[in-house]
């Protein structure tokens, strides 16, 4: 395709008002962009000003910084594809916010996107963050638009793109204003409005940030409804959630099932030692997984999740002591002491108590203490309740 014939169908996309063609178009990795590369081999904004004019401005200029863009990707020039693509995603959210035309978003959510991804290629993820972030604000203030032609409808799309920017940085706290924004905003349609991978994306960072800040009961709804609701194609994108569902579904006492492991062969290696140590309430075995795994866990932010599920596996030793004790209601502390050391754990008498004292307090036993007689008083039915069974499991953690 020449650059004639490009123009040509920028045009007939402009009056058809065919987004998803001129989305097409403007992406540096389509057949067309090679094509213009060759045509035109070294160009400079200078030697392309010739074009200017040959179509309804500002679309001559968006056209010309394509052509600039696809020859650095092609070059391989990182920084300068990344500036001239700035370039281009600023005159086209000028172009949507002066003519009110909400057909053009999945043109600007390709661009935007691709924005993102050459900030990957050129450490420039910063501003990548700050133009997404001009964005998003030029979409949320649409007060003149007709609904269906809103700009609002690329409100989620833009915030999953700038989360992806903050989180590269390590820099979630950003994310205050963006989401403060967000709950301002009365006029906003809600969010099952959205496209289901709008959606998806939200609620997979939503739940991202309330994991990091330790509020797992929001992390797991968020994260749970990201998961079902995530398309079935999408196996990788499944994964992502499922790293961060499944400490948290652990955490509850739902251990995942095997089928659901060797589904994704990354997880099941990372968590069938924890599933197996929690399921025979082998202590030694759960801290070893934990030692194994350390460098690969505190990388991914799961480190302290899995640790916390430790008392899970410290239940099961229990339970196999009171087992071992033909389920008496009233067991010698040093029987869970015992317990303890045959598991590889070093602790004293007073350690063991402390341990047993901890479990009845975080609803993993029933029963009470006898520290003058030193033994444990279990109750007479449901002595360990189920995991699954427990009251608001996360409050205790």
């Amino acid at each position: 395709m020449d650059f004639a014939t490009f123009i040509t169908q920028i045009n007939d996309a402009l009056i058809a008002e065919n987004g998803a063609n001129l989305a097409y178009l403007l992406r540096p990795t389509s057949p067309q962009g090679k094509d213009l590369v060759k045509e035109f081999r070294n160009p400079t904004r200078a030697s392309m000003s010739r074009f200017e004019g040959c179509i309804q401005s500002p679309w001559d200029e968006i056209a010309i910084q394509y052509v600039l863009v696809c020859t650095h990707v092609a070059k391989k020039r990182s920084l300068e594809a990344f500036k001239e693509q700035a370039q281009l995603v600023k005159c086209l959210v000028l172009t949507v916010l002066s003519e009110n035309r909400g057909w053009t978003l999945p043109a600007l959510f390709s661009i935007m996107r691709d924005l993102r991804d050459l900030a990957l290629t050129s450490d420039c993820m910063e501003e990548s963050a700050r133009i997404l972030a001009k964005a998003f604000g030029n979409c949320m203030t649409d007060r003149t638009s007709p609904y269906e032609e809103s700009r609002k409808w690329g409100v989620y799309y833009i915030v999953g793109l700038i989360m992806k920017c903050y989180f590269r940085l390590k820099r979630i706290s950003l994310s205050k204003n963006i989401l403060r924004a967000l709950d301002a905003d009365s006029n906003l349609p809600s969010l099952e409005e959205y496209p289901r991978s709008h959606q998806v994306t939200y609620r997979y960072y939503i739940g991202m940030i309330n994991f990091l800040n330790e509020d797992f009961a929001n992390a797991e709804q968020q994260l749970t409804l990201a998961f079902y609701h995530c398309h079935m194609d999408h196996h990788r994108n499944q994964g992502r959630i499922l790293t961060y569902l499944i400490p948290l579904r652990i955490l509850k006492g739902h251990l995942p099932s095997q089928e659901l492991l060797k589904q994704y062969p990354v997880l099941e290696e990372m968590f069938s030692p924890f599933v197996a140590a929690i399921r025979a309430g082998d202590i030694g075995r759960y801290d070893k997984a934990l030692e194994n795994e350390e460098r690969r866990l505190l990388e991914l932010n799961l480190w302290i999740t899995l640790e916390k599920a430790r008392e899970l596996c410290l239940r099961g030793l229990f339970r196999r002591a009171w087992i071992a004790s033909d389920k008496s209601t009233r067991i010698p502390i040093s029987i869970f002491h015992s317990a303890l050391r045959i598991s590889g754990l070093d602790v004293s008498h007073e350690e063991a108590e402390c341990l047993v004292a901890n479990m009845i307090y975080k609803g993993f036993m029933r029963g009470y203490i006898s520290h003058e007689r030193q033994i444990v008083v279990l109750a007479q039915t449901n002595a360990f309740p189920r995991l699954a069974d427990r009251q608001a499991p996360f409050s205790l953690m």
